[in-house]
């Protein structure tokens, strides 16, 4: 260990400890910020004691947040924020003003100081979006009127860590005076108006010069740059980091390449984040919980009280149904990850003094690692009935579809022009950036990526839409999507272009029921007209046309069975169905002259 590289042992210890610590939560379902939080108690100074300093991590770390903003900002486009201003007006501001108020308040009753209560208030407010969305979306709860009320307060709760961050400055100091200055609103908006105007004129157009050359890494390594880039700049402008990285997020949230963008950023953000919390498992002193428990221990209960109380107002006059009630107040009710990113800057502001600040992280700590073991409680008092109340609401109410469409070429175009005028707007995935760019001009929510690749899927919302439409031109690309689609995401119909009949029984082999093969429709027109004009028969030829038409039906579904045999099979079904329909259409129709 003497002469070897310090970041490297550290780096392989923090993965060591996260893969046995995650696998090891996520085996008795507790949830893998649990886990990364129980690696980093176990390797830091009150477990194994393995890592001396975390002065490396903690760099890092702090890049997990302001990736984790990135990616929030990036989901949140205009339309979709609009179309949700009633519940994060309602909802999400009235639990994060309710929750602070209650808070600073309950405080101040206990002596603390204004200043430091509301302070110590705002972070507790805020609850966990990675730990309260996991669970969520997987119990099939997001769809739920419950769920849907959770997810706009954490929504909100996202957007309100900005104005916080902002307002940390403002307090000074605990006890003292904070001075006023223009310069503390004018070098941020002009931070703000310069990552508008230059992320607007020059990011897009970089984004599609080098998606034009097809280097998918450059493509990665932009994506890198412009994070980082604006999140260094904030910090050199006295801003915080997150901030930048969140306004970039939505800079790009309208952009043909968000999607793309997403996926390329998605695994280091996950990286980063695990490391941030196992950071925040490292630091988590629990000499506090030895010399204070009552303090600790009054925190979480005080926590969990007020929030809880909280919460069942809001419920109830949201009129969420009652079942759904104790899953929406237990999932807010814990502290959450965007405490620890308050309480940093504020202990180096002295906004709290460092006692109450390791108090306050300890107790946001451990509020989240009880809420793994509440969560199974829930499910064995109140489980069955949810579901049961979830699945008739479910029926009561469904949802429309949800449709991807992989390629938008002659095909596609049809198919999402079609869709659109029936009402149901669907995401289009396509490669060619001027492609992409030319059908946005004419309304189509199309976006660039290679729908081939997974990340790209999970990024479009594959896991939660209804419908996959694979509309590619090349047949080996639409093989290889079918597949990586039924493996990954099993609850998603599929309905294919098959490029020949070898190809449509390629797809079904893959479990694909919905196939067209992309120029039968046009052939058969086609010869319908051809076999009008010779025979002077228009009704006869459409006739002979529909007869046709069920007959190579019956063509396929022989040929299906016998294709995995010998080739000579193959020939000898098609030669007698061709001749059964030769004599078929001479007897019916006598259009075929026979003289």
């Amino acid at each position: 260990m003497e002469h070897g590289n310090p970041l490297l042992v550290q780096a392989a210890i923090y993965f060591a400890s996260a893969v046995i610590a995650v696998l090891a939560a996520q085996r008795f379902g507790l949830g893998s910020v649990a886990g990364y939080l129980l690696a980093g108690i176990a390797i830091g100074p009150w477990g194994l004691r393995l890592v001396g300093e975390g002065q490396y991590i903690h760099t890092f770390a702090e890049l997990g947040v302001v990736f984790l903003l990135f990616v929030i900002g990036l989901e949140l486009e205009p339309k979709r924020l609009w179309s949700m201003r009633g519940r994060l007006a309602g909802l999400g501001l009235s639990q994060v003003i309710g929750s602070i108020a209650a808070l600073a308040a309950a405080a101040w009753a206990f002596g603390v100081d204004a200043r430091v209560a509301i302070v110590s208030a705002m972070a507790l407010s805020l609850s966990s979006t990675a730990l309260a969305l996991q669970p969520l979306a997987e119990r099939g709860a997001l769809a739920t009127q419950g769920g849907q009320a959770s997810f706009a307060v954490l929504l909100f709760q996202d957007l309100a860590v900005i104005p916080m961050l902002a307002l940390l400055p403002l307090l000074g100091a605990a006890g003292g005076t904070a001075q006023f200055s223009w310069h503390d609103f004018a070098y941020p908006g002009a931070a703000v108006a310069a990552t508008l105007v230059l992320g607007h004129y020059l990011a897009r157009p970089i984004f599609r010069h080098i998606a034009r050359t097809g280097l998918r890494e450059i493509f990665t390594a932009f994506a890198l740059l412009l994070v980082l880039g604006i999140a260094l700049g904030y910090q050199a402008a006295g801003l915080s980091m997150a901030l930048g990285a969140f306004l970039a997020g939505v800079l790009l949230a309208e952009s043909e390449y968000r999607h793309e963008i997403e996926a390329a950023v998605e695994p280091f953000k996950g990286l980063l984040l695990g490391l941030f919390f196992t950071a925040v498992g490292m630091g988590i002193d629990f000499s506090v919980l030895l010399k204070a428990p009552l303090e600790v221990l009054g925190i979480i209960a005080g926590l969990f009280a007020i929030k809880s109380v909280v919460l069942w107002l809001i419920a109830r006059l949201a009129r969420i149904p009652a079942g759904e009630r104790p899953l929406f107040v237990l999932l807010l009710a814990q502290g959450g990850e965007f405490a620890f990113v308050l309480l940093g800057p504020s202990a180096a502001g002295a906004e709290l003094p460092r006692e109450t600040t390791q108090a306050i992280v300890l107790a946001v700590a451990l509020s989240m690692l009880a809420t793994p073991f509440l969560l199974l409680l829930h499910d064995r008092l109140l489980g069955p009935r949810f579901v049961r109340k979830a699945a008739k609401r479910a029926a009561e109410t469904p949802e429309a579809s949800k449709v991807i469409i992989a390629g938008l070429g002659r095909i596609g175009q049809v198919v999402a022009r079609l869709l659109n005028a029936s009402g149901y707007q669907p995401t289009v995935l396509d490669d060619d950036p001027d492609h992409v760019e030319a059908c946005r001009q004419f309304g189509f929510r199309v976006f660039y990526g290679d729908a081939t690749r997974l990340d790209l899927l999970h990024a479009a919302g594959a896991a939660n839409a209804a419908l996959l439409i694979i509309t590619l031109d090349n047949a080996a690309a639409t093989t290889k999507l079918a597949r990586s689609a039924k493996k990954n995401f099993p609850g998603l119909r599929i309905l294919a272009r098959a490029h020949d009949m070898q190809h449509m029984f390629e797809l079904r082999d893959l479990g694909v029921e919905m196939m067209e093969r992309e120029t039968w429709l046009s052939a058969l027109k086609l010869g319908e007209r051809a076999l009008a004009h010779v025979s002077g028969d228009a009704e006869l030829a459409a006739s002979a046309a529909q007869r046709f038409a069920e007959h190579d039906r019956e063509v396929l579904a022989k040929l299906y069975e016998v294709h995995h045999g010998e080739p000579g099979a193959l020939v000898a079904v098609s030669n007698q169905l061709r001749d059964k329909l030769a004599r078929t259409l001479r007897r019916g129709d006598g259009i075929v002259k026979t003289d």
